[in-house]
């Protein structure tokens, strides 16, 4: 596989350098909306819920998804 040695930072430079302008732009606002409708389709209801099961599981998402991301989804 062509990136198999890579980390993220070099692939997205690689990705950075290869594509226009726009096109980067298309993309990093396709992501942006993306989390918004996640964030406001399935994060906003559960902490709004009357439930507390619900509300505490919805406190626990963001903070497993950022352990994720630092850790790079190792354990």
């Amino acid at each position: 596989m062509l990136w198999a040695g890579l980390d993220a930072r070099a692939i997205t430079a690689a990705l950075a350098v290869t594509l226009p302008a726009h096109v980067l732009l298309i993309l990093s606002g396709g992501v942006a909306v993306l989390i918004l409708l996640v964030y406001t389709g399935i994060a906003l209801p559960a902490i709004w819920s009357a439930k507390p099961a619900r509300r505490k599981a919805a406190a626990a998402v963001p903070r497993q998804v950022l352990n994720a991301c630092t850790s790079g989804g190792r354990r």
